[in-house]
């Protein structure tokens, strides 16, 4: 993975826990309509937060992979991950 630089003010402001979440992944799981409407999200604002139902993605490598997945299929970064909760930025 080609590794872009993601500036301090985006990574601030991605950890900040006022930042709403968008969207969610729920009991369907990934499907390209979430891949759309991520995408779609990043059109329109620079970051997304997205959160995962628990116990959807079981363990940190699945969610990892998962949310590194997601970016990929969006064109965008991610940029933050905690736990169920990743925040996409669109370079």
């Amino acid at each position: 993975m080609i590794s872009r630089q993601i500036p301090k003010g985006i990574a601030k402001q991605a950890k900040d826990a006022s930042l709403p979440v968008t969207m969610r992944i729920g009991k369907g799981g990934v499907t390209k309509q979430l891949v759309v409407e991520l995408t779609e999200q990043l059109a329109k604002r620079d970051l997304v937060k997205l959160k995962a139902n628990r116990g959807l993605l079981s363990n940190s490598t699945e969610r990892f992979d998962c949310f590194e997945a997601l970016a990929k299929e969006s064109d965008s970064i991610l940029v933050h991950s905690i736990g169920n909760v990743a925040v996409f930025w669109k370079s």
